[in-house]
This record gives C-alpha cells, sequence and structure tokens, in this order.
C-alpha cells in the first residue's frame, strides 16, 4: 500500500493504536488518535469530553489537511466529515478474552504513572466487554460491521491476534483495489 489517509479502527484492545503508529512510522506521516481528540486532556484521564465540533476543529488544524497520514481509532457517530477523506480503512477483530486481557495490562501500565479513577475504570472495562454483544446499543462489532458496509473505501479485515510486525507487513503490501 502507498501512502495514503488511512484509518484504522477496531474495538478497544485491539491494537488499532499500536498498528497506527507502526504504519504511520513504516510510511513517515503523521498518526493520529481519535481519543486525543475526543478527550480533554485531564489528570485522571478521559473524564472530560470535547464536543464533536471541537474535536473535527482539532483535527483539521493539525491533520487533516495533509496529503498522507494514519488515524486509529472509532468515529463512528461523529467523525465522517475526516473518515469521508480517507483513503481506506483497516479493521481489527480479536477474541473477546484477548482483548480484555490487553486492556488490563493497558491499565495497569496508567496506573504506575499517576491517578487512576476506580470508578471510571470498572465503567470503561464494562462498556468495553460489550463490544462483542450484538444486543448492545453503544460502540459494538455489530455497529462497526453496519458502518463498514455503508463505506465506500477499501476495507482490508485484520485478525489482531498476530504481532504488530506482522500486522504492519500485511498492510504495507495490501494493494486495494
Amino acid at each position: 500500500m502507498h501512502r495514503c489517509r488511512l484509518h484504522v479502527l477496531g474495538a478497544s484492545g485491539s491494537g488499532t493504536t499500536t498498528l497506527g503508529r507502526a504504519v504511520a512510522d513504516a510510511w513517515s506521516v503523521p498518526h493520529a488518535d481519535a481519543d486525543d481528540y475526543f478527550w480533554v486532556p485531564t489528570d485522571p484521564p478521559f473524564t472530560i469530553k470535547r464536543t464533536p465540533a471541537e474535536r473535527l476543529a482539532l483535527m483539521d488544524q493539525m491533520f487533516a489537511p495533509r496529503d498522507a497520514w494514519v488515524l486509529s481509532g472509532a468515529m463512528t457517530g461523529w467523525g465522517e466529515q475526516i473518515v469521508e477523506t480517507c483513503s481506506a480503512i483497516v479493521f481489527l477483530t480479536l477474541d473477546p478474552d484477548v482483548r480484555m486481557s490487553r486492556l488490563r495490562e493497558r491499565e495497569s501500565r496508567r496506573r504506575e504513572g499517576g491517578a487512576m479513577d476506580d470508578d471510571a475504570w470498572r465503567d470503561f472495562r464494562d462498556w468495553a466487554r460489550s463490544y462483542d454483544d450484538p444486543s448492545f446499543t453503544g460502540r459494538s462489532r455489530h455497529q462497526h460491521e453496519t458502518w463498514l458496509a455503508a463505506r465506500s473505501q477499501p476495507i482490508l479485515r485484520l485478525d489482531a491476534a498476530r504481532t504488530v510486525t506482522e500486522l504492519r507487513d500485511e498492510v504495507l503490501a495490501w494493494e486495494p483495489s
């Protein structure tokens, strides 16, 4: 795949940010993560949301006008104007038990560096666990699949159980039609 505007998404804990950074580094282009625009930087983190208009304005200011970049994270329901500018989409899936294990490990690393809100972590964990439940009304696999079915861009689906290097190399070798 040639340098382009690439959107990498999947469930929380599937590795979208890690893969996004790896592809961006290989291409020497900016990497942006939707969470960095969704949330106001706070301590503890992830407690104050920006409005959709603020998120999009910041994205337009920081990276969106460039010819090539990698954007990781889901923006369903608020980021269509950015997603429409993407050349291709990578969708990561991962066994739910492995995903939840990765999220627990990530939480442990974050706690080493500062304050965390236990109630917020519990709420996030419960929300993340619901991703694969077809009846869940929040961000879910079902919602992502429906959203992907309506996309006009080529989509590469990858099982995120493989190493970051293997996933990155598959993205780099991909020739979307």
